[in-house]
């Protein structure tokens, strides 16, 4: 079955025939190592019992409705989610709009209405803190209740633990904010990476011999201001890079900027998308007293991020260009 994303309950009613659902709802955003082992048990059970692997999901952030200045910055784009959705064995996914309208929906309308009727759910997987419905009402109880009347399953997911301590989004954003984007790969199970269009930058790199592509982030989410060992993926090659996340203080920038500088890469490329994966941070960013002090201290960025890749390849991870 070709992977099919819906965006009402309409939609899915026009492809759906009358197989039944094993469902799991939520935001996912990052699809860390949490979300994946909801994922990994709901194609299981899906595939065990002939149902179709079904994920509910939102679009903007709930917070982003219900309180905008508290909203999380976002550690992945919707079609980012879609893409991982589908990578993980999901058979289709239900993106709903989250509006006011779509807030004041009642837990029990949510269950009977979307999970019921319109999924027609076998069996439902989230996590123990689960909330759900207007104000939150619902929960992991309720769903069982609806449960035992509807003749759907209800499957408790206990949280991930990784890197010595509980797997969420939350901890996640804060370790990327903080630039400690290495302790965030054991959590997401992958380095954290920004993806984008390549864009024209201010010309200066290869006027000091360190030529560098410039990023324009699709994401809302950008580690702390810094200079990182990072791999960077260009026209399907995947190179190993330093990237500076800043704003240019030597040369008085404004905005934030993420160019990459890439060994063993000799293109120039004003145009093009990329990926830029976090490995470690290197140092902080600060303002140099002018272009030959910034050129040297590229250079030792340069080497230092050579240091953290030659030491991982002989520690034996073979995940190299």
């Amino acid at each position: 079955m070709a992977f099919r994303v819906c965006n009402s309950i309409e939609d899915w009613a026009r492809f759906a025939d009358e197989r039944r659902s094993t469902v799991t709802v939520g935001t996912f955003d990052g699809l860390h190592l949490g979300h994946q082992e909801i994922l990994r048990r709901v194609r299981e059970r899906a595939s065990c019992s002939t149902t179709r692997a079904a994920v509910v999901t939102f679009d903007p952030h709930p917070m982003r409705v219900l309180h905008p200045d508290r909203a999380p910055l976002l550690i992945q784009t919707l079609p980012q989610r879609l893409a991982g959705f589908e990578q993980m064995g999901m058979d289709a996914v239900l993106v709903l709009r989250f509006d006011r309208e779509l807030s004041m929906v009642s837990a029990d309308e949510f269950v009977d209405r979307i999970l019921v009727k319109g999924l027609r759910a076998g069996a439902i997987l989230v996590g123990e803190n689960f909330r759900f419905g207007h104000r939150g009402a619902g929960g992991v109880k309720l769903l069982r209740e609806h449960g035992a009347r509807e003749v759907f399953e209800v499957e408790i997911v206990p949280p991930v633990e990784a890197g010595g301590q509980m797997v969420s989004s939350t901890t996640i954003r804060g370790l990327v904010a903080s630039g400690d984007v290495a302790a965030a790969i054991p959590l997401l199970g992958r380095p954290f990476s920004l993806t984008g269009e390549i864009g024209p930058g201010a010309g200066r790199g290869r006027t000091i011999l360190f030529p560098t592509l410039n990023l324009t982030p699709e994401q809302e989410l950008l580690p702390k201001l810094g200079v990182y060992a990072t791999e960077s993926i260009v026209n399907g090659r995947l190179y190993f890079s330093v990237t500076n996340v800043g704003t240019r203080p030597t040369f008085n920038g404004s905005g934030v900027t993420v160019e990459s500088h890439l060994f063993e890469f000799s293109e120039t490329l004003a145009s093009g998308t990329m990926e830029v994966r976090f490995h470690a941070r290197i140092r902080d960013e600060r303002k140099f007293s002018g272009p030959d002090e910034l050129r040297a201290q590229i250079a030792h960025d340069i080497e230092a991020a050579k240091r953290f890749f030659a030491d991982r390849v002989l520690a034996g991870d073979s995940s190299r260009p």
